[in-house]
């Protein structure tokens, strides 16, 4: 395998990120290609998420990405994007905090960063890219001066797709420990 860079998201990135999720995010599950990793910042309460298209949460995303507020890495391979990691300050994630089991009454939320996704393009998966984003965001929380690193794998996927929260596995390989668990959902952190 070349050799893999990652990179932060930026307005600089905005092509990168489209080009990514247009056309090599979702080949093999093209079912979920109208997300646009746009889902935990969607106001679910303003507006039931099946009811949004692609297109829509495209341009929102597009928006978010361009004026510098969305957070996120890429995954590059020979200049070409093939891997996304979700990550940012909890609080940037409204749906976490909406949601009561995923809502944070433990910690305070401005010294947690949070991971929700990872996409890594078919044809890219089992050579740790998802393990090499997991290791920037953590880096990138730090440079933040957060204090923790928070995420929420499902428990019992065995599916690439049923693991795009990240797998468990991947987590406490690097040093999360579960600090609950409710239905199928581990909640794990790491102190940075």
């Amino acid at each position: 395998m070349s050799a893999m860079t990652i990179q932060p998201l930026t307005a600089a990135r905005l092509d990168d990120y489209l080009h990514f999720f247009d056309h090599l995010a979702f080949i093999d599950n093209p079912h979920w290609a109208s997300c646009y990793c746009y889902f935990y910042l969607a106001d679910h309460d303003e507006r039931e998420w099946q009811s949004r298209t692609g297109a829509e949460n495209r341009a929102a995303m597009q928006w978010l990405i361009a004026s510098n507020r969305a957070h996120g890495y890429l995954a590059y391979l020979d200049d070409e994007p093939v891997g996304w990691c979700h990550a940012g300050p909890r609080a940037y994630f409204p749906v976490l905090q909406n949601d009561a089991d995923l809502r944070a009454a433990d910690i305070d939320i401005s010294e947690v960063g949070s991971i929700v996704c990872f996409i890594v393009a078919h044809g890219y998966r089992q050579r740790g890219v998802a393990t090499r984003l997991l290791d920037a965001a953590c880096i990138g929380f730090k440079a933040q001066g957060l204090l923790v690193a928070e995420a929420y794998p499902r428990m019992g996927r065995t599916s690439d797709a049923g693991n795009h929260h990240g797998p468990l596995s991947m987590y406490l390989n690097a040093g999360f420990q579960i600090v609950r668990e409710y239905r199928d959902v581990a909640v794990v952190r790491r102190t940075l």
